[in-house]
């Protein structure tokens, strides 16, 4: 699969990350079945969260017999600088490391998350110090706010931005395209969500068949490639797919064979994008 420079950080990342949720309520064996998978297929990114249910607890072992050959990425929700230092020492238990490759700023959408986390006391100090210390090499953040994720770049130097950068909503909601290019200024690695997401869910939607998908994903193989390469497409490092095994293998077998996508497929990517509903917003 194929690598790309994850911005100045020195690192190459593949392509197509893991996401912790694929192995979130799943057995250990088929925790290690999947992990085992991924890194035969090429798959060099991990990433995951304390608020993944237990997938910290199912993927730190399966991983282990790896961990010196990927980049592990890891999260915190926690805003304060002692409950984001205590997190992280819970996350690094879990996952079986001494180390995170990169801890992020997790979920960063209001001002309050802003303010607090970069504020005195913040969280952000607490992954300098650990930085400092040796347990995290990089420092990033995700967001799903355009605002907060521009006003975060200026406050601090970001080895990366983890973003939802979606065909949809860059057609119908022009959600994303401002923080590619103030990250790519700054050389901030950009790291993509949502890649294969279309829609909000609608009213009643079936849902049981993708219950880690909190939005209405793209399934159909055809638009499903479209939308990876959309993603892909951008000058990005890496896409998370959604948690659910089989669209991750989707997009596996989709970025194995990347193409760049065609002014004709972007055209056809906005047809498809005409009546559905945007799930995130540039605030008014």
């Amino acid at each position: 699969m194929e690598r790309r420079p994850l911005g100045e950080t020195g690192e190459e990342l593949s392509i197509i990350g893991f996401g912790g949720i694929v192995v979130m309520n799943v057995e250990p064996p088929d925790a290690s079945r999947l992990v085992a998978e991924a890194v035969d297929r090429g798959v060099n990114y991990f990433d995951v969260a304390p608020s993944y249910g237990n997938a910290e607890e199912r993927l730190g072992p399966a991983l282990e017999p790896y961990r010196d050959r990927v980049f592990l990425a890891c999260k915190t929700q926690k805003r304060t600088k002692e409950e984001a230092a205590a997190e992280l020492r819970e996350s690094l238990t879990r996952m079986r490391t001494d180390h995170f490759d990169l801890y992020q700023l997790h979920a960063m959408t209001t001002n309050e998350d802003l303010e607090t986390a970069t504020g005195p006391g913040g969280a952000l100090e607490a992954l300098v110090a650990a930085r400092d210390a040796g347990l995290i090499r990089h420092i990033g953040f995700s967001a799903h706010s355009v605002e907060v994720a521009l006003e975060l770049m200026e406050r601090f130097s970001f080895a990366s931005v983890l973003f939802p950068l979606n065909w949809m909503e860059y057609v119908n909601a022009g959600f994303g395209p401002q923080v590619v290019e103030a990250a790519a200024r700054k050389g901030v690695g950009r790291l993509a969500l949502k890649a294969m997401a279309r829609q909000k869910w609608p009213e009643g939607a079936e849902r049981q068949a993708w219950p880690k998908c909190w939005y209405e994903p793209v399934t159909d193989p055809a638009e499903a490639a479209l939308a990876v390469r959309f993603t892909l497409s951008q000058p990005i490092t890496a896409a998370i797919p959604p948690g659910e095994e089989r669209l991750f293998r989707m997009a596996l077998d989709i970025a194995e064979s990347f193409q760049p996508i065609t002014d004709a497929e972007r055209e056809e990517l906005r047809r498809r994008a005409q009546g559905l509903e945007p799930f995130f917003q540039i605030a008014a």
